[in-house]
């Protein structure tokens, strides 16, 4: 009986770390998809993902923001205030400005590269 108690353990803490390893190592894969606005700049203002990837932007300014592509190739969202978000999945691959509709002066580009193999990575 207390053999078997062992080898559980043993096993539990194998599979556990395993899984962890796992985690960690899809965590350090995953691409970058957010952008931050903040002191009335975009976070990175150029962002490249592969298409099929969800982009999101978070206001941490103090005052609103909004954000619309230059050419309305993506829906325009709705006034952000102060840690609101907005997101868009870019399926289409090609280059996408956009800018803050309430501060024109902001500006930022989505670089969209066509999703290739499964070894796709951003």
């Amino acid at each position: 009986m207390m053999r078997s108690a062992i080898v559980a353990t043993v096993l539990g803490a194998v599979i556990g770390s395993g899984l962890a390893g796992g985690v960690l190592v899809a965590r350090a894969a995953s691409p970058a998809t957010g952008i931050s606005i903040d002191n009335f700049t975009f976070n990175p203002q150029s962002l490249t993902v592969k298409a099929g990837t969800t982009v999101t932007w978070t206001n941490k300014d103090d005052i609103p923001h909004g954000i619309a592509a230059t050419d309305n190739a993506f829906k325009r969202s709705q006034a952000l205030d102060t840690d609101d978000s907005y997101s868009f999945t870019f399926t289409t691959p090609g280059t996408y400005q956009y800018f803050c509709y309430v501060h024109p002066h902001m500006t930022g580009t989505i670089v969209v590269e066509a999703a290739s193999g499964s070894n796709a990575t951003n």
